[in-house]
């Protein structure tokens, strides 16, 4: 399993958790927010090459 899909399931696992002990609206507050807090701490620099990557990895 690529690095990717493990991440994937961990999010979708920690999801369902937290859906499960409070509702559905907290779920996908947490699930959004935790990271557009993240890349919005990065500097410029670190947002461009993460796009930068991201585009590479999509074959453009």
């Amino acid at each position: 399993m690529s690095r990717g899909a493990k991440i994937a399931v961990g999010a979708v696992g920690a999801g369902l958790v937290l859906w499960i002990l409070t509702n559905f609206w907290v779920a996908a507050l947490v699930m959004v927010g935790v990271p557009a807090v993240a890349y919005l701490a990065l500097d410029s620099s670190q947002r461009r090459r993460l796009r930068r990557v991201g585009r590479r990895e999509l074959g453009r």
